[in-house]
């Protein structure tokens, strides 16, 4: 059981099994700390938490060109259909969508949702199942209880989590959230790219009893064996 995760930035992955990639919120055009475009994603699936366009901004394009499944709200999913994209996958959090990879489970997170106006539906968490090993992208979210018991139920080995600060946890609340979920290693997102807006010293985010993985933008990292 193994897989691949490259980080595009902000909070964006892929995540590949060899057979088969999942794009988890894949904002490239735009994103000041990317170092790919959305051109160079290749993926049979994306992921979106929730519609805001430093989440979803490229998901349309990626798409298209890849003829990819995309996973998402009710909402989003309305959207892409008229824009004439059917390729869609709606789901809320509580229960699983499988797909040929594995699994997708939505789950609460605590933010808002919109795209240039419109509302986009539920903002959500993501737990993918791809390659035998669970992922936990908390989406954009304030520290929630609930976390732990995500964690008792899903039992990830990897929690994507936001620590910007303003508009999702800090480091602080982050650590926290970390150690209630309990993966096996945690990753932060959402920091740092946009100053002043973001921030950029996330020392406080040092959960303890979890690997700490701190992966740079076009990093890539083999979890597993």
């Amino acid at each position: 059981m193994s897989v691949t995760l490259t980080f595009l930035g902000h909070a964006g992955f892929t995540i590949t099994d060899g057979s088969h990639t999942v794009a988890i919120d894949p904002w490239l055009t735009g994103n000041p700390v990317a170092t790919m475009k959305a051109d160079d994603i290749k993926a049979q699936h994306i992921v979106i938490t929730h519609g805001h366009a430093d989440h979803f901004g490229d998901c349309e394009a990626i798409a298209r060109a890849n003829d990819a499944t995309v996973y998402c709200a009710y909402e989003i999913m309305e959207f892409l259909n008229a824009k004439g994209y059917e390729k869609v996958q709606p789901g809320n959090p509580g229960g699983k969508i499988a797909g040929d990879f594995g699994w997708v489970a939505f789950t609460h997170a605590f933010h808002s949702s919109s795209f240039e106006g419109r509302y986009m539906g539920q903002p959500m968490g993501a737990v993918v199942n791809i390659g035998g090993v669970t992922i936990y992208h908390c989406g954009d979210t304030g520290l929630f209880s609930d976390m732990k018991l995500i964690g008792e139920i899903y039992k990830p080995d990897i929690a994507l989590v936001p620590v910007g600060d303003r508009f999702t946890m800090g480091p602080e609340l982050g650590k926290m959230a970390a150690e209630l979920i309990k993966p096996k290693v945690a990753i932060p997102i959402h920091y740092k790219t946009f100053p002043g807006m973001l921030v950029d010293d996330i020392s406080a985010f040092k959960p303890n009893g979890i690997q700490l993985k701190v992966m740079e933008p076009g990093a890539t990292w083999e979890y597993g064996s």
